[in-house]
This record gives C-alpha cells, sequence and structure tokens, in this order.
C-alpha cells in the first residue's frame, strides 16, 4: 500500500495540532469578582494598575455586563477608580 505525500502532510498536520491544543485552549473564565482582587489596591488608591490586575480585568471583561447589572456590584464597577483602572489597562468597560 503506497501513502501519498498528501496523507504524510495531512498526518504531520493533525499530529501537530494535537499536541498544541491542550496550549492553545482557553480557560474559561470565571465570573466572579473576587478574581479582579489584584486591582484593589489600585482601585482604592491612586497608584497604577499591576500587570496582574489588567491581565484579570482583560479576563474578566465578558463578565462586566452581568457585573453592571447586579445592583450590589454595579456601583463598584462605575466608580471613578475603577474607571481609571480600566482606562490604564486599556480595557473599555461596556454600557449594557
Amino acid at each position: 500500500m503506497k501513502i501519498s505525500g498528501v496523507a504524510v502532510c495531512a498526518t504531520m498536520v493533525v499530529s501537530v495540532l494535537l499536541l498544541e491544543a491542550p496550549q492553545m485552549m482557553v480557560e474559561a473564565v470565571n465570573c466572579s469578582p473576587l478574581e479582579v482582587s489584584p486591582c484593589l489596591g489600585a482601585v482604592a488608591s491612586n497608584t497604577p494598575p499591576s500587570k496582574t490586575c489588567c491581565q484579570k480585568l482583560r479576563q474578566q471583561k465578558p463578565c462586566f455586563c452581568a457585573y453592571l447589572k447586579n445592583p450590589s456590584l454595579k456601583q463598584y464597577v462605575n466608580s471613578p477608580g475603577t474607571k481609571r483602572v480600566a482606562t490604564a489597562c486599556q480595557v473599555a468597560i461596556p454600557k449594557c
């Protein structure tokens, strides 16, 4: 049985994709306000946000509308400190 060059190439591509798949998988977002706790210091003071804070804000971006719809969280999302930190991290707070 002769294997064509296309079949060999396809097999190699599939093998590479299968090996890389775990690294390419995106973690599911955990919509918990506690995830942005690295930002508390920057929100409460006039200090610049840390790299970790900005990463967490980017991860939580899909959750912002849910936070804005929650009356107990809305005031924090709309606070001047949060808006300043989001701007510094280049994360837009949506208008939901």
